[in-house]
């Protein structure tokens, strides 16, 4: 099979409304539409794009099981351009993820539910979320795969680590991040870009960090979406506004960070799991 050498992505750097899926699906058609014509062929939006984040115990209104009929809509408008979406999956009664609808020709491939679920400053997800426990791989096209983690799976590096031991072409990141939500004084605003290019450059691994942009009651969602190449640089950046960035990645320049900072090859993931057997 050959391998195709770009990969045309993007992000859709969007607000939501809140605990109104209609609205939200109606919102995603638009970018998905959009994308469509400009030949996209992954498509990334950010974390509980279908939802809005603060949900507390609205989360057992908005969610849905992946077998729902909008999203089957949703994932029919999608053609045959990979669509990753956030939503909340009912699994079973009282049973809910923080989870993504990986949608592509039609249906969807895959659902990534996310496995660190913040519990400090501003943030509750523990309270309302069943962690998942599965790490998720999805090919978009020949020569080219995608893993994707949410918001704080990023900040667990054991869990990027083992995410990207697969060798993923890409890695697509989204978040809900507000200003302050943290602390006063942990700046999300900076290091969100200090922990992408990080990942980025050290794996040799393009990254899609999708953010929403705008208001959800009291919290500022400061946007700040961006795509980064496989040495940790820019390729694409969102203004302060909702938007669709978009790049096209390249087969050719992972291969050669790859080659130069060897970071899966040398990983010794027998020597790792001996020294941290002896942790609990």
């Amino acid at each position: 099979m050959h391998h195709q050498d770009s990969l045309k992505v993007a992000a859709a750097q969007i607000n939501c409304a809140f605990a109104d899926l209609d609205a939200n699906l109606e919102h995603h058609r638009e970018y998905i539409d959009q994308a469509r014509a400009e030949d996209v062929e992954l498509l990334v939006f950010p974390e509980l794009s279908l939802t809005g984040y603060g949900l507390g115990r609205q989360v057992m209104e908005v969610a849905i099981p992946r077998e729902d009929p909008r999203l089957a809509t949703l994932a029919s408008a999608c053609g045959d351009m990979q669509t990753v979406v956030g939503f909340v999956e009912e699994a079973s009664p009282g049973e809910y993820y923080n989870a993504l609808a990986i949608m592509q020709r039609g249906e969807i491939i895959a659902v990534h539910r996310k496995l660190n679920l913040p519990s400090y400053g501003g943030l509750e997800e523990g309270k309302w979320f069943t962690h998942g426990n599965e790490l998720t791989h999805t090919d978009v096209r020949p020569g080219w795969s995608n893993t994707p983690l949410i918001c704080a799976d990023m900040w667990n590096p054991a869990l990027v680590h083992a995410a990207l031991l697969a060798r993923p072409t890409l890695l697509c990141a989204p978040i809900n991040s507000a200003s302050g939500i943290v602390s006063e004084d942990f700046s999300n605003e900076q290091n969100w870009h200090v922990n992408v290019r990080f990942y980025a450059m050290t794996y040799g691994t393009p990254v899609i960090m999708v953010n929403r942009y705008g208001p959800e009651g009291d919290s500022h969602f400061w946007g700040g979406s961006c795509i980064l190449g496989p040495r940790g640089e820019f390729l694409a950046r969102a203004e302060d506004r909702e938007m669709l960035i978009t790049t096209t990645l390249s087969r050719k320049a992972i291969a050669n960070a790859r080659f130069e900072l060897p970071t899966h090859r040398d990983a010794d993931t027998p020597l790792i799991r001996e020294l941290m057997a002896g942790y609990r």
